[in-house]
This record gives C-alpha cells, structure tokens and sequence, in this order.
C-alpha cells in the first residue's frame, strides 16, 4: 500500500489547538474573557482573518462564547463539556444520574482492580473534607470535594477514555449538584456509599465497588422524587 500524504494543517487549525490547550490548562479559565483581536494577532503572529476563523471554530464547537460589545468568553473546558451542556439543561437532573451511573459504575470496578495506596488515601482525604465541610454548613465546599471525588474515582480506573467522557459532565454537575444530592446532605451526613466504595476500592473488590456506587446514585434519584 502506498503512502498516504497527509496535507499539513492549515494555520488557524494550528491556532485553534493553541487556544485549545490555553483553556484547557486553565490560562484562559472558563468565564474569563479571552485577550481582545489585536492582541491574539500579535500573540500568535498570524492575520486577524486567521484569528477570526479560530475564534468562530472554538464558538460553534461551544468552547467560546461572544457577548455583543464585551468581547469573547470561555464557556467550556473542551467541546464535549460543551455539547453535553447543551443536550442536559439544568432541570434535567435524572439525565444526569443516568449518564453518570453508566460511567461511574463500571469505572469504580476498574478503580477496584488497580487503584494505588496513594489514590486511596487521596479518596479518603477528600471524603474527610467534604464531612467537615457538610458538619460547617459550607454547601460550597462540600460540593466541590463531592465533585473531586468522583471525578478521582474514575481517573483511578486509569481508563483515559471514561475519563475524559467524565470530565464532560463535570461541568453539568457542578451547575446541577445542589439541586442533584442525596437527602441526607440537608441533615449534614455524608450519603451512605461513599465509604464503602472507598472501602471496597481497598479491598479490590469490584462488584462492592459497583454496589456502592449504585446506592449513593439510586439515594440520589429517590432524593428527586424519581
């Protein structure tokens, strides 16, 4: 078989990776405006119909967001963070814990099969704090540990791709997470599951981890009435 020619990329692909990678590694955070024209034109040494054309692919993949007289603004970490977002509104709190349940459930079992010591005792860390969080009343910060948490749980399967298809909701729970929680956050306990996965995690045991998994999801739809 011949050798296939691959074209080289144009110059605004080349400037839409750039721009990719400044918003996926936080310089440009998530909204934040991004540096007006003439200052991209001289960041990337490239025409202003160049930078023009990159800021239209970042705005239709949903990344980038125009606001009329003020500029363009990150929406969204990457651009399946931004389809998600725009396929589950913020009402749609069951659709959530679906997608969630299929990802998480089966990325618990892996974790179960190869997490290390140091990612356990990170897991518990986390737990610890979103418990003093919930015993302060800090709403915030206990879901940003919550979040944390589940999001390290499935990096811990050390599957990249269940990883990424996570952090693609990630953005979703955090709009959603007050209103997406077991009842017993209100009485300031940490929801039942979120131990005994750790536990199970421990012990290598994979159908526990699934268990475990399931109850704080399944207490969570009960929490909303499903």
């Amino acid at each position: 078989m011949a050798d296939l020619i691959v074209p080289p990329a144009r110059t605004s692909e080349l400037v839409v990776g750039r721009m990719h990678e400044l918003i996926r590694s936080g310089q440009w955070p998530v909204g934040e405006r991004i540096p007006p024209e003439p200052q991209l034109v001289e960041q990337f040494g490239v025409g202003r119909n160049t930078i023009r054309e990159a800021v239209r692919a970042l705005e239709h993949s949903g990344m980038l967001v125009p606001r009329r007289g003020d500029g363009t603004y990150v929406r969204s970490v990457n651009g399946l963070a931004a389809a998600i977002g725009r396929c589950v509104s913020d009402e749609a709190h069951r659709e959530l814990l679906v997608a969630r349940r299929a990802i998480e459930v089966e990325a618990a079992a892996a974790a179960a099969i190869q997490v290390t010591g140091r990612q356990i005792e990170d897991l518990r860390a986390l737990l610890d704090r979103a418990e003093r969080a919930l015993a302060s009343g800090d709403t915030q910060s206990y879901a940003d540990a919550d979040i944390a948490f589940h999001t390290a749980v499935v990096a811990a399967s050390g599957n990249g791709l269940l990883a990424e298809l996570y952090g693609g909701i990630v953005e979703v729970m955090v709009r959603t997470h007050r209103a997406v929680v077991d009842p017993s956050v209100a009485e300031g306990t940490l929801p039942r599951g979120h131990h005994e996965l750790v536990d199970a995690l421990a012990a290598g045991d994979a159908d526990a981890a699934r268990a475990a998994v399931r109850s704080y999801l399944d207490d969570a739809r009960r929490g909303l009435g499903a």
